[in-house]
């Protein structure tokens, strides 16, 4: 649905359209030509998935340049305004949710955070929640990730080049974020550590929704423990990573990043 917008059709029907099935082939290709990635990141034709696939119709998102080597294209993009496609994006969920429109949006991309006025101008009642942890953790598994999709697609990567690149994407995004929010309405923003979601999945729910006002049910409750219950950490794999393998390290990521590790609390983990 997101790669091919269209209302949401019945549940029941999605295994017979054909969209659904290039979607099935797209992911066994992907898994079947890197399986570590699957480890990295995970991807289902029925569940939810970034909103990379709706930017990309716009032809604006770091997608084409972490699949590929284009220079060029990454110094078009940042120069490029995203409101025209922060709409694209508005008017594809309304046709997405045509179907339902009761239901409430979930979206996930930590590239929001590069362009969060933007997203506030176009959902001005947007409920954000950012997540924290360790960027000397975070950067070398993204990393990994991005060099993971490029040699997919080009059949080897620098992953050196890679690692320069993406401590200063994240950086930069990180710095723009938190001036965003010196200038917006604190109440519309709840902070969730890595490590208060890992030694408490559900409680760490259940503090977000009381802090945005949203119903706690017992049935939500009771749907969120089952499915953590089939869904343990490393259920595909573990995911084996190293600062230095992308030519960093994790003190000098840590350097980078002190500001925003002091500005929200954010404590170094231990090394493996």
């Amino acid at each position: 649905l997101a790669a091919a917008p269209r209302p949401r059709p019945p549940r029941a029907t999605w295994e017979a359209e054909p969209a659904y099935q290039a979607a099935v082939g797209l992911l066994q290709w992907i898994y079947q030509t890197d399986p570590d990635l699957k480890a990295i990141h995970v991807m289902e034709a029925d569940g939810p998935e970034e909103c990379r696939h709706l930017f990309v119709q716009s032809f604006l998102d770091h997608t084409f340049d972490s699949n590929a080597s284009i220079p060029s294209y990454t110094r078009w993009f940042e120069a490029q305004d995203m409101r025209p496609a922060y709409a694209r994006h508005r008017d594809v969920l309304k046709l997405v949710g045509a179907t339902s429109p009761e239901r409430r949006w979930v979206l996930k991309y930590p590239a929001h955070l590069r362009e969060l006025d933007v997203l506030l101008e176009t959902y001005p009642d947007a409920c954000i929640v950012q997540t924290h942890r360790d960027p000397a953790k975070v950067l070398p598994s993204v990393c990994s990730l991005v060099t993971g999709w490029r040699s997919l697609y080009e059949g080897s990567a620098d992953a050196q080049a890679i690692g320069g690149w993406q401590v200063e994407l994240y950086a930069g995004t990180i710095e723009k974020a938190m001036a965003v929010r010196e200038r917006s309405d604190a109440a519309q923003f709840h902070d969730l550590s890595f490590r208060d979601l890992v030694a408490d999945p559900v409680g760490a729910i259940a503090r977000m929704y009381a802090h945005f006002g949203f119903a706690w049910t017992a049935e939500a409750e009771r749907r969120m423990r089952a499915w953590h219950a089939s869904n343990p950490q490393h259920k595909h794999g573990g995911h084996p990573y190293s600062a230095e393998r992308f030519g960093l390290t994790e003190d000098g990521i840590a350097g980078r990043f002190a500001a925003y590790a002091r500005r929200f609390d954010v404590a170094r983990e231990p090394t493996r």
